[in-house]
């Protein structure tokens, strides 16, 4: 039997369409409209050990009160926690003895962990007292986007930083972002984004890796090109640095809770023309990620394929927010 090379073509590419339909069809119907940005009851509320009161956490939408605002999002974080907080601790208190201008808090995110997480960081809260150092404990896991989010929008600083539980970012390298977001004045409506980037340590990383894992973080950052954001060559450190007003708009409008939400940050800037700065930072691959290499990459190829199709079918829009409860 003989196949007419037209009707083939015609055959595959009737497929590629019923397919690509199909994929519109099915991220546009199972997209939750809204972003998720509302606490539970228990949630709304930090513990100030020294006192025992419980007090409400304040709103992004608020004037803010402080010059810089840390947010570590923690899951299942007792052990690596305190290597990151004393270095980012240390370094805060020496910034402040040498100006006495400058203020900050820490927010930790404990997203729903099983061990001692809240219990370690409270440790920190009673040393240094909730106005430097507070916890905000959710009752069930949302993914790291999502405690970056509820973190960021329930800060108080004017900078706002996204710092990694396991320290693998220096965190003196605060410096080289900060540089990186003075550089990109003058400021849209005072909004701009510094990221800190491992693109410049790939080679090395390369040479450590299986060709299995060097093929998923090719294919990974492939996607991210074709699909999201341009120009960004690590969207993934966790280590960013972002203005008030550049959070709110972006944080307000983020729906990815899982480990894409970095991609879809920077996706909801770019449609923004929020500039976006990427600076090279020391990095150092710390034991017990998260990530399991296959299933995770899976998770965030779908992830990233659906983020262009939900904004593409208009299932999701950059314009669209939500006040913080």
């Amino acid at each position: 039997m003989e196949f007419d090379p037209g009707e083939v073509v015609l055959a595959v590419v009737a497929i590629a369409l019923t397919v690509l339909l199909l994929l519109l069809f099915t991220a546009h119907v199972t997209a939750i409209k809204m972003p998720n940005v509302s606490l539970g009851e228990t949630e709304k509320f930090f513990l100030s050990p020294n006192s025992g009161r419980k007090e409400l956490f304040p709103s992004i939408h608020d004037h803010p009160t402080k010059e810089l605002s840390v947010i570590v999002p923690s899951y299942n974080e007792e052990e690596r926690l305190p290597l990151m907080m004393d270095e980012a601790l240390e370094y805060l208190e020496q910034r402040q003895r040498k100006d006495s201008l400058f203020s900050y808090e820490v927010i930790v995110v404990d997203d729903g962990s099983r061990d001692e997480t809240t219990k370690v960081a409270l440790n920190y809260s009673k040393a240094y007292g909730s106005d430097k150092v507070r916890v905000l404990t959710f009752v069930k896991n949302r993914g790291k986007g999502g405690a970056v989010k509820m973190g960021v929008l329930k800060c108080r600083g004017k900078y706002i930083l996204m710092a990694d539980a396991d320290g693998a970012t220096k965190f003196a390298d605060i410096e080289k972002v900060e540089a990186g977001l003075k550089d990109l004045q003058p400021w849209p409506d005072n909004m701009a984004i510094s990221c800190g980037s491992r693109a410049h340590l790939e080679k090395e990383a390369i040479a450590k890796r299986s060709y299995f894992r060097t093929l998923l973080m090719y294919g990974f950052h492939f996607l991210v090109w074709f699909l999201c954001v341009r120009g960004i060559k690590d969207t993934q450190c966790g280590f960013k640095l972002l203005t008030r007003e550049a959070a709110q708009r972006t944080f307000s409008t983020l729906h990815v809770d899982r480990w894409a939400f970095d991609v879809e940050l920077l996706y909801i800037a770019q449609c923004l023309k929020i500039p976006v700065a990427e600076v090279a930072v020391q990095w150092t691959e710390i034991e017990g990620s998260k990530l399991v290499p296959f299933w995770s990459w899976l998770q965030m190829g779908k992830d990233l394929l659906f983020i262009r199709l939900r904004y593409l079918t208009g299932a999701w829009n950059v314009e669209m927010s939500k006040k913080v409860n």
